[in-house]
């Protein structure tokens, strides 16, 4: 795009990972939500979601119940409605991963079909 818009929130799953990144929200009072661990540094962070931030599930859960909220305040969704979207959709996939599991699945389907006894 040619027209540079600031971010107005900051959104970081580690408060200690993402140290780079709050340093410089902190340059230009940016807001910050840190899903926190009870071991994640609160320097930089405006509010803290007491969270496993360690395992990608709980990650993806999070960040699905964040996003299901959003919805609810923008009026989108109702409290009452249920939420179509799944929280695997959230989940991290590798992609390298997602390959070596397409490939296992082809070479069952095509081992399964060639070793059948003929009856």
């Amino acid at each position: 795009t040619t027209k540079y818009l600031e971010p107005r929130l900051l959104i970081v799953t580690d408060p200690r990972t993402d140290s780079q990144a709050l340093k410089e929200a902190s340059y230009a009072n940016i807001p910050v939500i840190a899903l926190c661990d009870t071991d994640s540094p609160l320097e930089n962070v405006d509010i803290a979601i007491p969270a496993n931030n360690k395992g990608k599930e709980s990650i993806a859960l999070l960040y699905w119940l964040l996003a299901r909220e959003v919805q609810y305040l923008r009026g989108t969704l109702s409290r009452t409605a249920g939420w179509d979207i799944m929280v695997d959709s959230f989940f991290w996939r590798d992609p390298e991963e997602l390959e070596n599991q397409k490939e296992q699945e082809a070479e069952e389907w095509q081992g399964g079909g060639a070793g059948a006894p003929a009856g």
